[in-house]
């Protein structure tokens, strides 16, 4: 049988995953699994910046509470105090590889996004920060002879022999080969492609959460999915994020009759919470029989505007809106899951030797629901983490006996199940959800319980595999959680519940 050992392996190639990659580079030989090419992640698309207690007028302190009160009672505080009080490091050091971050005179410049109390958030190129981190990781990885990078392969499922990870099944040129290792780092991002409409890339399809899941490591927060309330909606485009730093700068909502409205729906209108601002935007879209609602740049500039948002400037101008002179008409679209594999503060799983970080792991930093621009900031903190734990305690044991999946099923019209399963997503377990819409889905969702049985060995197969795995607990963890808190907000239940402050686990039954 064909397999390879490493000493360390990282599934996926984002923000968490390559600043692990980093850290476990100069202490052995390090393997770097991406589905598609290695800049394709959610790192990439982020636009807004990264949220650091950096600035003359802010402290570590206020980021802390800023981040609790986003989260909505059920923040983990230790994990939010590692992640403000070792954020500010953490940019020092991308600063000292390279990183070139917007500056005002000698000072980095920082703006105001929803929820934060003070402007923290760091940016470059205006709206490229992603792009830009993405850049220096990647740079500072290959300068590291040891670590190995495989593109365009996929992990079909975890190693694990008797509560330890040794590894990997990988699908590479349509073979699956084992790839063996002291330590392997979940860093495969979030599911947001279970939804029709989301910001996020096509790879994103909860792979890590859903095979962690299968192997028997326990996820949590699953309820919570985060919906950004403003994405490009024009029937010919795709789904793209309009930054919240654009209401962070002065941006309006307006609904289709060109009226603003957020002032009724929170005293911090545009800089509400993102879940207020969605169903604000909902409430919106039902009033005024409307698919959309307008954001308005107008009166901001037009030599500021381009300048502050290039990149969101020459995308809407490819669909013929200008957004220096044109209402940008938008809707929610799923953004960012809170829930995940749960971790300690180590990015440590209950399995040893798996260790998660980034979107795909749950340490309980975001609560019921993640504070604007954390999220880039929790990748670097937490991969670096997950990494230095996973060197400190590596799998010795003696090599588990290797189970190939071979027995390859397909999934006749799988490309039809898919399109049929994001739509229920979105209309079912969306932004608004109750018992009836919730227990439709669950219903819908069983007649495709076959899948989760199969062994499947293509891309698109195995991706639907992993949706339907995670769209399965989303809904009953909806389903349990009847309450509203956070990102989850139940029409039958609006009010918190008494027992409110429980975190739901999921954990397979072997």
């Amino acid at each position: 049988m064909d397999k390879e050992h490493v000493d360390f392996l990282v599934i996926g190639g984002g923000v968490a995953g390559l600043r692990a990659a980093i850290e476990l580079a100069p202490h052995g030989s390090v393997l770097v699994v991406t589905k598609d090419i290695p800049t394709e992640s959610s790192t990439g698309y982020a636009q807004g910046g990264i949220a650091v207690a950096m600035s003359d007028e802010d402290e570590v302190g206020i980021h802390y509470e800023d981040t609790l009160k986003a989260g909505d009672g059920l923040c983990r505080e230790d994990a939010v105090r590692i992640l403000v009080e070792e954020g500010p490091e953490r940019i020092q050091e991308l600063i000292s590889w390279g990183a070139e971050f917007d500056k005002e005179g000698s000072k980095l410049a920082f703006t105001l996004e929803a929820a934060h109390s003070r402007k923290r958030i760091l940016h470059a190129h205006g709206d490229a920060t992603g792009k830009e981190l993405e850049r220096v990781l990647i740079g500072k990885v290959r300068s590291y002879p040891s670590v190995k990078r495989y593109a365009f392969a996929i992990a079909v499922e975890l190693i694990v022999s008797d509560g330890r990870c040794f590894g990997a099944y990988v699908l590479k040129n349509r073979r699956v080969v084992p790839i063996l290792a002291k330590a392997t780092v979940l860093a495969t991002g979030g599911g947001g492609q279970i939804f029709s409409i989301t910001t996020n890339p096509q790879v994103a399809t909860a792979d890590g959460m859903a095979m962690a899941f299968r192997a028997g490591a326990v996820l949590e927060d699953m309820e919570f999915v985060q919906f950004h309330p403003t994405s490009l909606y024009l029937p010919a485009a795709p789904h793209f994020l309009l930054s919240e730093a654009m209401r962070g700068e002065g941006g309006i909502l307006r609904n289709i009759n060109r009226e603003p409205f957020m002032k009724r729906y929170h005293p911090q209108a545009e800089l509400a919470p993102r879940d207020v601002v969605s169903r604000a935007i909902i409430s919106e879209m039902v009033k005024t029989k409307s698919d959309h609602v307008f954001l308005d740049l107008t009166h901001l500039g037009s030599d500021f505007v381009r300048r502050r948002f290039p990149r969101i400037y020459s995308t809407c101008l490819q669909y013929d809106v200008d957004i220096t002179k044109d209402l940008i008409p938008v809707c929610p679209a799923a953004h960012y899951m809170m829930g995940g594999v749960k971790t300690d503060t180590n990015g440590a799983t209950n399995i040893k030797g798996l260790y998660a970080a980034g979107e795909t792991a749950c340490t309980g930093i975001h609560g019921a629901n993640r504070l604007a621009s954390n999220s880039l900031l929790e990748g670097l903190v937490f991969g670096k983490r997950a990494g230095s734990s996973a060197l400190k305690n590596p799998v010795e044991a003696p090599e588990p006996e290797l189970q190939m999946p071979t027995v390859a099923h397909s999934i006749p019209a799988h490309d039809e199940i898919r399109g049929r399963l994001r739509r229920l997503m979105w209309e079912k377990v969306g932004i608004i959800r109750c018992e009836s819409s919730l227990t439709t889905a669950k219903q819908r969702l069983s007649d495709w319980a076959y899948i989760l049985d199969k062994t499947l060995l293509t891309r698109r197969e195995l991706e639907l595999k992993n949706m339907l795995q995670v769209a399965t607990i989303i809904t009953e963890a909806a389903l349990k959680r009847k309450e509203s808190v956070g990102a989850h907000y139940r029409s039958d239940y609006p009010q918190k519940g008494k027992d409110w402050q429980k975190h739901i686990s999921w954990r397979k039954k072997i």
